[in-house]
């Protein structure tokens, strides 16, 4: 029996585990990509849908919304709950694939 074989059955079983680590990413990550997100402005004027590929696929506006004289209002609205609807996206991606990296010391 040659020494230093039992490392390498170590090894083989350590790189299964990282291809099979692999694997679960990437399908975690298309389950991302594949969701859709909404967010609703407070007082329920805007409705954003994104995906979670960070598109916008759909914006909705009240009709008591559109003031003519007051597009700035509508502006920063609109964009305050685009940002809330990517940020859910951020936050599932941050949960669902920390997972896989929970107790590893990465040096990022």
């Amino acid at each position: 029996m040659v020494r230093g074989m039992g490392n390498m059955g170590n090894m083989q079983g350590m790189m299964q585990k990282m291809q099979k680590m692999q694997k679960d990413m990437e399908k975690e990550q298309t389950a991302i990509q594949n969701t859709e997100f909404t967010a609703t402005s407070v007082n329920e004027l805007v409705k954003v849908k994104v995906s979670g590929k960070k598109e916008i696929l759909e914006i909705e506006l009240a009709p008591a919304l559109v003031d003519p004289d007051d597009i700035e209002m509508l502006q920063d609205l609109v964009l305050a709950t685009v940002n809330e609807a990517l940020n859910q996206v951020d936050q599932t991606t941050e949960t669902r694939m920390g997972k896989f990296t929970q107790g590893l010391n990465l040096p990022f």
